[in-house]
């Protein structure tokens, strides 16, 4: 199955800059990310997504899922399930593995579904 690659540009802007404060992820009250090297990926007319470093993730919290998606403009997707105190959420945190150029500082970072986390970003 051949797969169109689309670049981002004046009609499909997209960037990723550096967050430049700590982002903090949890669920329930628990944490399961925080970093102080956080990407803020701007998309077009989207809002903004925050990637943050896998390392950064509680490895425990991860469950691979079987989940795939595509993107034009970044790549194949890989899910996770989030596993918080024995409850889990399915395919709410995804990976590009291996992004397109124009996105390819978001290697080896993952993003959360904001409506099933609460994501923080300090000032």
């Amino acid at each position: 199955m051949s797969r169109t690659q689309l670049t981002p540009g004046p009609d499909h802007p997209i960037t990723v800059t550096p967050t430049g404060h700590r982002v903090t992820v949890s669920v329930g009250g628990v944490t399961v990310a925080e970093t102080d090297a956080a990407l803020t990926l701007q998309e077009s007319s989207y809002p903004a997504v925050q990637y943050i470093p896998i390392g950064d993730v509680d490895p425990a919290s991860l469950q691979s899922s079987d989940t795939t998606t595509y993107c034009p403009y970044k790549g194949d997707a890989s899910y996770y399930d989030l596993d918080v105190r024995g409850t889990t959420q399915s395919d709410t945190v995804w990976v590009y593995t291996e992004p397109y150029d124009a996105v390819a500082d978001i290697k080896d970072h993952v993003a959360f579904y904001p409506d099933r986390v609460e994501i923080t970003v300090a000032d």
